[in-house]
This record gives C-alpha cells, sequence and structure tokens, in this order.
C-alpha cells in the first residue's frame, strides 16, 4: 500500500465492489470544474447548445469553428466542429436535458466515438444564477493516438472553458 491510504483500507477489487470510482485508473481519466454564472440557466444552456458559440470559450483552444444551424434539441442528434489542425469531428449527443444537461462524444468523420465524453450540466441557484459544471470523461478512450491528449487535458483546462463562458455569457446579457 502506498504511504497515504490507511492499513485498513481494501484495495480496488478486495471488496468485490464493481463500481469504476474505485479504480485510480478511472478516477484520474474524469476531470472537472465549476463555477457559477450570473444568468438563468436557460440563458447559459443556449451558448452551449449551439456549437456555433462554442468557439468563444473552448478554453482547450482546440475548436476553430461549426457551422450556424446545428442548435442541439436532444439524444442521438450530431454536430460537426471543425478543430484548430483542420480536422473534423463528429460530436453524438448522449446525455441531454434541455436548460440543464448536454454532453457529447466526438468521432473521427463516418467513424464511432473514440470513447471520451465532453459534458456540461447546469444547476439554478438561489440568486438567479447558474453552477456550471464542466466534465471531460476519458475513461473509456482506448485509441493511442488521442490518450497524450486526453492526459494534458486537466481541470484547469476546463476551468478556462467554464471562465470563458462566464465571461460570453455575462457580458452578452
Amino acid at each position: 500500500m502506498d504511504p497515504v491510504t490507511p492499513a485498513h483500507a481494501a484495495r480496488y477489487g478486495e471488496n468485490g465492489a464493481e463500481d469504476l470510482s474505485y479504480d485510480p485508473e478511472f478516477c484520474g481519466r474524469v476531470v472537472c470544474a465549476r463555477d457559477v454564472i450570473r444568468a438563468l440557466p436557460m440563458v447559459v444552456f443556449e451558448f452551449l447548445a449551439d456549437p456555433a458559440l462554442q468557439v468563444e470559450f473552448d478554453g482547450n483552444d482546440n475548436l476553430a469553428k461549426a457551422e450556424a444551424g446545428q442548435r442541439v434539441r436532444g439524444v442521438g442528434d450530431v454536430f460537426r466542429m471543425e478543430l484548430t489542425n483542420g480536422k473534423v469531428r463528429e460530436n453524438h449527443v448522449v446525455e441531454f436535458l434541455e436548460g440543464q444537461l448536454i454532453a457529447w462524444k466526438p468521432s473521427t468523420l463516418g467513424e464511432a466515438p473514440a470513447g471520451h465524453l465532453w459534458r456540461w450540466s447546469l444547476a439554478a441557484t438561489e440568486d438567479g444564477g447558474t453552477e456550471v459544471t464542466h466534465t471531460y470523461d476519458w475513461s473509456q478512450l482506448h485509441d493511442e493516438q488521442r490518450l497524450a491528449r486526453a492526459r494534458s487535458t486537466s481541470s484547469a483546462t476546463l476551468a478556462r472553458s467554464v471562465a470563458r463562458l462566464k465571461t460570453v455569457v455575462e457580458t452578452s446579457a
């Protein structure tokens, strides 16, 4: 056992748990950032659900552009983004609750998603703002060519996106 784990603690798998949250490998593959934006959730959500607007707040500096008219309406929608390296990605929407939650899995054009997921979840605050949580989950990513980039995506990277979203939303009101 490592020096920070109590001697009485079970190691992963010793207690029969199937929950991935006990797996140190899994835990290191999910990062998130959170902040509060002074705007209603529906206002914030419009920026998230319109891929053409996402370029304005991408803290990963990876998105170049998206065609207008791709506003996401539900699970199963697919939108395309051009990356700064010139490649085009299809983004398959896998979670969606209007005004509350949107998540997608990117893929190369015409291929199945590679196994990583981008999620934005929103919760109204008592003072009329929105708590925004941005998550990057690459626990199911197995494409060797994408692992280095995934490893470099940190909570600080996501915090930049949240901060930029906050600025864009609050200055547009």
